[in-house]
């Protein structure tokens, strides 16, 4: 059976992932492909616990990157590889790219460690392709403030989000055969063109 693909979306925090997410599902489901979603940290009854921990508890950035493995470890044996292995596509509303954005890039937290692991965690498992919704902090704090109350790390400054973009967009041209830069700033229109445009090429 053919391997399935495995696909990333990242953003700061009011970049509009989820609408996105929602349309290209959408157009592989009408091209009779199975579809998991499912984020991070999350997508296991455990990992949703850690995640409940993540976004409401107060605690040191090592405690906080361990976790963050801890659920990935269970979101990648329980969810990502056994629908991978079956040939279903995974949509997942963050994944790595984000514990280096946001612990390392935004809390200044040791590359080096991460580094190490998420080798020891995803092995040799990685995205086969990220699509990165880049926008201004300022404009995805509006946005934010419109949609929902603010968790922990949504409270975050706007100088904290300049960081994890310039940590995003450093992952982003370290991997450029990996990452799909979309300008989030546009309509949601416009991003879904440019998105599913983009998504033809990985059919």
């Amino acid at each position: 059976m053919t391997r399935g693909r495995f696909i990333t979306f990242e953003g700061i925090d009011g970049a509009g992932k989820s609408t996105q997410i929602d349309r290209l599902q959408a157009l592989l489901v009408e091209r009779g492909i199975e579809v998991v979603r499912t984020r991070e940290p999350g997508g296991t009854p455990l990992a949703e616990k850690i995640r409940a921990l993540l976004l409401a508890d107060d605690m040191c950035t090592m405690s906080e990157t361990l976790l963050f493995f801890a659920a990935r470890a269970e979101h990648i044996a329980r969810v990502i590889e056994p629908a991978l292995a079956r040939g279903a596509w995974v949509l997942s509303d963050r994944f790595t790219d984000a514990t280096y954005a946001y612990q390392v890039g935004g809390k200044a937290f040791d590359g080096a460690a991460v580094e190490a692991l998420e080798r020891m965690v995803q092995g040799q498992l990685n995205p086969d392709r990220t699509v990165l919704f880049d926008i201004e902090p300022l404009v995805a704090a509006e946005r934010l403030a419109k949609a929902r109350a603010a968790d922990r790390f949504e409270r975050e400054s706007v100088d904290f989000f300049r960081r994890v973009r310039e940590a995003y967009l450093d992952r982003a041209r370290r991997n450029p055969e990996r990452f799909f830069i979309v300008d989030a700033a546009q309509s949601p229109e416009d991003v879904s063109r440019a998105l599913l445009t983009e998504a033809q090429g990985w059919l």
